[in-house]
């Protein structure tokens, strides 16, 4: 079995949403097993530290779930058209992996939930490659073809990966078409991953 590793960090639960959707994706392919992980929040307050087990969901990430994983789907919801903070910041110790290059080779996916249509999905999607582009890893993307959803979602999905529109109260719940885009990525990503192992 081949680990493919969600990596994710979500406040109103849109990305997490997406995030299990991707899991059962990765699960739908035989010999791929979902490994789902988040980060803890970051704080302008330095003496203030997140537990060590969130309250709930999974586990937070260390670097030994990205040096082990045969691919990777990581998630952020939009800020001001990026990743979040907690996010970034937690990529931001994978200096040793990128110089061991640990992580070359292997596929990669992202994902977003946003406030507004036009809030930045895409370009959080973009600038989310950039770190794994560095560290050599592989993009994968949704295709229009086999997704006859990225032709009619009113709501989100894209070509790049896939995404939500959560309303600026994050009331909207992810959509059917949503759902299914994200759990196409996960296939998609863990059919590269088997693909692309040579142990």
């Amino acid at each position: 079995m081949k680990d493919i590793l969600i990596l994710y960090y979500s406040v109103h639960g849109g990305t997490r949403t997406l995030a299990e959707c991707i899991a059962q994706g990765v699960a739908s392919v035989p010999g791929a097993l979902p490994r789902v992980r988040t980060v803890p929040r970051v704080s302008t307050v330095a003496e203030q530290t997140a537990p060590t087990i969130p309250d709930d969901g999974p586990p937070y990430a260390e670097l030994s779930d990205l040096q082990e994983c045969a691919g990777l789907a990581l998630g952020s919801p939009t800020r001001f058209g990026n990743m979040a903070a907690p996010l970034k910041y937690f990529l931001d110790q994978t200096s040793t992996l990128w110089l061991s290059g640990a992580l070359a080779g292997k596929p990669a996916a992202v994902f977003t939930s946003t406030g507004s249509l036009h809030g930045g999905q895409e370009s959080t999607l973009l600038s989310m490659m950039l770190p794994l582009l560095h560290h050599g890893m592989l993009i994968v993307g949704l295709p229009y073809a086999g997704q006859p959803e990225l032709m009619t979602t009113r709501s989100g999905g894209t070509p790049y990966g896939a995404s939500h529109h959560a309303a600026p109260d994050s009331s909207l719940a992810v959509s059917e078409e949503e759902r299914r885009l994200a759990i196409a990525l996960g296939q998609r990503l863990a059919q590269a991953a088997l693909k692309l192992a040579v142990n």
